[in-house]
């Protein structure tokens, strides 16, 4: 399994996407505990387009949120990586950096493991200029991810998806640029 990664960190291995991953990740996308921090959870057919969409923006640009698996028993643990990003905000379009795991391993340092490695390859592989994260301002285990990799906050904004979503709308964006890394 190791040549199917793109790169590693001390104890994961990114990779893009394949049809096994479907199922595990419909599992985590659609547990409510996993998705506080979201409208709501994702069914599997919105769960399957999102894989699709990575598989091809992996294809387009070289990077995506990748599937990511703990290297210890190859066991697929959620996403961690970089995401072309496009709304109605004053920073779109935009470079996210990003994470979704399955909530058991959560607490263990693997966002933040695999969210610094994501940077060395977007600014030491892809060369990319900056990379911004965004939250709403209750997601404050995501916020804390940011500050831990370095990341530094620009501006709070309100989500124009989230609108309707009081407890939601509030967000923060936070940045990086590859001088700074």
């Amino acid at each position: 399994m190791d040549s199917n990664y793109l790169f590693k960190s001390e104890r994961l291995g990114f990779r893009n996407w394949i049809d096994s991953d479907i199922p595990l990740m419909i599992k985590i996308s659609g547990d409510p505990e996993v998705m506080k921090n979201f409208p709501a959870t994702a069914t599997p057919e919105q769960t399957t387009v999102f894989i699709e969409r990575m598989q091809e923006m992996y294809s387009e640009k070289r990077f995506c949120y990748f599937a990511v698996d703990n290297l210890e028993d190859n066991s697929f643990i959620g996403f961690i990586g970089l995401c072309h990003q496009e709304y109605d905000v004053a920073f779109s379009p935009f470079i996210d950096i990003g994470w979704r795991l399955d909530k058991k391993y959560w607490g263990k340092g693997f966002a933040t493991e695999g969210a610094k490695r994501c940077l060395a390859y977007a600014f030491n592989v892809l060369d990319l200029d900056n990379i911004k994260s965004t939250a709403p301002l209750v997601n404050l285990n995501s916020i804390n991810i940011m500050e831990k990799i370095g990341m530094t906050k620009q501006l709070e904004f309100k989500h124009p998806k989230l609108l309707n979503n009081k407890r939601l709308v509030n967000c923060v964006c936070y940045e990086i640029h590859n001088d700074k890394y």
